[in-house]
């Protein structure tokens, strides 16, 4: 199975270059399974209904989130209403995860299974780390508690890990070495260079980048963010636009795998300045 994996969409830029880009690299690589973190689709800060229908729309198989995924409020009756109905909405809302080591009584999943284009069966988990984080329930018992619950004929199996420390992502993925195909960092928005594959057979990038203006501070305006880090007056941050020559980028990695283990991943910057 080939799996694209698209780190964290940042807004309008974010959202403007899956649309015109996503499809295309999933038919030119042979993709069977699109996965992408769509937390700070909604101007960098959450994701509403309308937007995860319309990355979904785009080819997405699965969109992942993190710490800003209540941002939006409108996102919780969404979560509710769907379960409630058991309507078409339901498998749209079912495609849109959030960390499962939040409260079990909060709305949403962290964990959903399906069939890739290819045919064979896959499960994404969504996880959150605590380092420099809210504190959640542990990840990594979260994880042990979910994996359990999957069937044996469901070996392809990617964890989004949203994360503030290297070194937590770095201990999640040879944590799950071995029982899961790739463990990809999201959250920090800066692409890592030390995509590998465990010795167990688990494709791992600490982080997979984001998806949208790169003339920019981790997709926010430069000048809002001096304000913060200068005058430390809370201004509003707003998404970049990519700067004069639109540098807008989709960041994430494919991972290729056979039963279940990763047997190549490749780090993917794709780079659009008409995007």
């Amino acid at each position: 199975m080939r799996i694209l994996f698209i780190g964290d969409i940042y807004g309008q830029p974010g959202r403007r270059v899956v649309h015109d880009h996503a499809a295309d690299l999933a038919r030119q690589r042979a993709i069977d399974l699109v996965v992408a973190n769509g937390e700070n689709s909604a101007a960098g800060f959450g994701i509403t209904p309308a937007l995860a229908e319309e990355l979904l729309g785009y080819g997405i198989d699965v969109l992942t989130s993190g710490n800003h995924i209540w941002d939006k409020r409108e996102i919780v009756p969404w979560w509710q209403q769907a379960a409630a109905s058991g309507a078409a909405a339901e498998h749209a809302a079912r495609r849109l995860l959030r960390p499962a080591n939040f409260g079990a009584a909060l709305p949403g999943r962290g964990l959903v299974q399906g069939v890739a284009a290819n045919g064979e069966p896959y499960a994404v988990l969504n996880l959150q780390g605590r380092v420099f984080m809210t504190p959640l329930e542990c990840p990594f018992r979260t994880a042990d508690a979910l994996l359990a619950t999957l069937p044996k004929e469901c070996t392809t199996i990617v964890v989004d890990f949203h994360a503030e420390a290297t070194s937590e992502k770095q201990a999640m993925g040879w944590y799950l070495d071995g029982r899961v195909s790739a463990v990809l960092g999201t959250h920090t928005h800066v692409p890592s260079a030390d995509e590998r594959i465990l010795p167990k057979g688990t494709a791992f990038q600490t982080d997979a980048g984001m998806t949208g203006a790169y003339a920019s501070v981790i997709g926010s305006r430069p000048e809002d963010v001096f304000q913060r880090l200068l005058q430390g007056y809370p201004a509003r941050l707003e998404p970049a636009a990519g700067g004069p020559e639109g540098d807008v980028r989709l960041c994430g990695a494919i991972v290729e795998t056979r039963a279940g283990r990763a047997l190549t991943i490749e780090r993917v910057m794709l780079r659009k300045t008409d995007a």
